[in-house]
């Protein structure tokens, strides 16, 4: 039985009691007392307290049945939601109600954050990702054992638990006010569903999917994905790679699995009234106060990516700048090159 169910039927029961009492005794003793007094009879009895009758019952055989009958039921109520309460204890459900209290309301405080559905064999390292790079993330998985694994290495888990498919575990994880989705489900119909119900429901996220079977490429497209993975495209490549670029391979490898260091690549993105618009590259300060590489640069007008652009390079509104370098670094270039006036990054899809 739920906890939820659990203390729900125990608190009806407990009102249901007090009330019948409550009448009960007006109507016996014919409205001599006032309702509040039948009332407070009632809860004295039950629980047992002993402050002494304030309806005299000494001459009401009725009275003295329906007191009795009072005490051996109110009394079972009070056992049994007592039992019932120390079980939950007991098995750690209460204790689990009270968290997923607690990550709801926290859930509900997140903007600009990330949703993942599915905490599987691709979503776990992804999560593991987007946490080292300090983003806020929150995961819908209905599988438990899915769940407790992500615990086991995101610290401070913030899921959902239930069926990422069904539209209100997509707006309990913040849709409407979150600022990306990936999609890692095994099947591509899920995906797909998903993926139409999210575009829905915000128009401006962006949108990462999975997908398996190339057949459903298309469809992803114009359900409103931003980007479609598949999985095993990139293995092939990386199988590729590992035979002709080894080294290279291995130094992307040791850049994002090393536990030395946090080295990663990321993106700038140049507002109107950030401090990096109209200047060049080189008097940026990105390189000599932050210790960032500049890799590449994407203009807001068109897809091509000018790749280690010249320090004489003049930074513009819109413009998108490809980074290398430690992750406290980023955050705190990103940080400081904010809008002071609360100007959000330029929108559209990339």
């Amino acid at each position: 039985m739920k906890t939820e169910r659990i203390f729900f039927i125990v608190v009806v029961f407990i009102i249901f009691v007090i009330l019948l009492g409550g009448v009960g005794y007006f109507f016996l003793f014919l409205g001599k007392y006032r309702l509040i007094d039948c009332i407070y009879m009632t809860v004295i009895t039950i629980t047992g307290v002993g402050y002494g009758e304030i309806l005299d019952v000494s001459g009401n055989d009725s009275a003295k049945i329906f007191t009795m009958f009072l005490i051996i039921l109110g009394m079972g109520i009070i056992a049994y939601g007592v039992t019932s309460i120390t079980a939950l204890f007991i098995e750690g459900e209460l204790t689990g109600l009270i968290k997923k209290r607690k990550m709801e309301d926290k859930i509900k405080k997140l903007s600009n954050h990330y949703i993942l559905c599915g905490g599987g064999e691709t979503g776990r390292p992804l999560m593991v990702e987007m946490s080292k790079n300090d983003e806020n993330i929150v995961l819908i998985e209905f599988d438990d054992d899915k769940i407790k694994k992500c615990e086991s290495v995101i610290k401070g888990l913030l899921y959902i638990q239930g069926d990422a498919t069904e539209e209100q575990n997509l707006i309990d994880a913040g849709i409407e006010r979150a600022k990306g989705l990936f999609i890692a489900l095994p099947s591509d119909k899920d995906n797909l569903y998903i993926t139409i119900s999210s575009r829905m429901l915000n128009s401006d996220i962006r949108i990462i999917t999975r997908m398996t079977d190339k057949r459903f490429e298309a469809k992803l497209k114009k359900a409103g994905a931003d980007r479609i993975i598949s999985p095993n495209s990139i293995g092939a490549l990386r199988m590729a790679s590992e035979m002709i670029r080894p080294t290279a391979v291995d130094f992307l490898d040791k850049m994002l699995r090393s536990q030395k260091g946090d080295l990663r690549i990321h993106e700038i993105i140049i507002s109107e009234n950030s401090p990096l618009n109209g200047k060049r590259i080189m008097d940026s300060g990105l390189k000599d106060k932050y210790g960032l590489l500049v890799l590449g640069s994407k203009n807001l007008s068109d897809d091509e990516i000018k790749f280690n652009p010249p320090p004489t390079c003049t930074l513009k509104k819109g413009m998108t700048l490809i980074i290398m370098g430690e992750v406290k670094n980023i955050i705190k270039a990103k940080k400081n090159f904010k809008c002071d006036d609360g100007c959000q990054p330029i929108p559209g899809r990339a």
